[in-house]
């Protein structure tokens, strides 16, 4: 079995268009991406809160709309907290840091 080196890829990635002319990809910085993550994320529990009014109300027919909706914002909401630990765990390490 052969083993192959791993290669960078570099960080802006330019895409081919049909007629041959290179396009530049926009890319978002990482705030914008932790933002509309973060929008996302409040979307969807405003979602499952809706969905869960609507089932009070006796407006709902299919329960599992609701359940799938309020475990869709569940599991946003637990990514969410994951990576927030994750970077704050990242910033204390870099402050243990002996410069």
């Amino acid at each position: 079995m052969q083993i192959e080196a791993l290669k960078l890829t570099p960080v802006a990635m330019s895409a081919v268009s049909h007629l041959g002319e290179n396009q530049q990809v926009v890319q978002k910085s990482f705030g914008q991406f932790l933002g509309d993550a973060l929008q996302k994320t409040n979307d969807l529990q405003h979602q499952a809160i809706a969905a869960d009014k609507a089932l009070a109300a006796g407006q709902v027919q299919d329960i599992s709309q609701v359940v799938i909706a309020t475990e869709k914002a569940n599991i946003a909401l637990q990514l969410t907290m994951q990576v927030r630990n994750k970077a704050v765990e990242a910033y204390q390490e870099i402050m243990r840091m002996q410069v």
